[in-house]
């Protein structure tokens, strides 16, 4: 780590340091444009009973065909989420905690229609969720 001196002899901090966090920023913002695109193609696929669901299922309440709505308007607003924290807006931000927020706990409750890809989708969510909340004070900087 290279240390620069200032005018008055004080310690500066480096290049580093200004952008650290950053690159969870970058990764956050992929995760909601992944995840996005992956709950708007499920969605579609369970609204048009796809045969790529597990058959006769119990889930936790309604069926397939509504699930496939919760998860397509879920997926449209992650992917227009992203472009906002792709912008640094801090409003994308918090509704990105949020929505990433609602998204893992559908997740869970969607684990009967797709149980490996559902887990996978919430440790996404996660994820992005820690990248947002531990590093995203720091995107108007950028």
């Amino acid at each position: 780590m290279s240390v620069r001196t200032g005018q008055a002899g004080g310690v500066q901090s480096s290049a580093y340091d200004d952008e650290h966090g950053y690159g969870w920023i970058v990764f956050a913002g992929i995760l909601l444009m992944v995840v996005g695109s992956l709950n708007t193609i499920y969605g579609i696929a369970a609204i048009d009973d796809s045969k790529f669901f597990v058959h006769n299922t119990e889930y936790v309440f309604s069926n397939l065909n509504t699930w496939g709505w919760i998860l397509l308007c879920i997926g449209v607003a992650q992917v227009l989420i992203a472009f906002g924290v792709f912008a640094k807006n801090q409003f994308a931000r918090w509704t990105g905690v949020f929505v990433l927020s609602v998204n893992a706990i559908v997740q869970m409750l969607f684990i009967p229609a797709y149980p490996f890809l559902a887990l996978s989708i919430l440790a996404m969510d996660i994820l992005a969720i820690y990248g947002l909340t531990a590093y995203g004070s720091k995107m108007a900087d950028y």
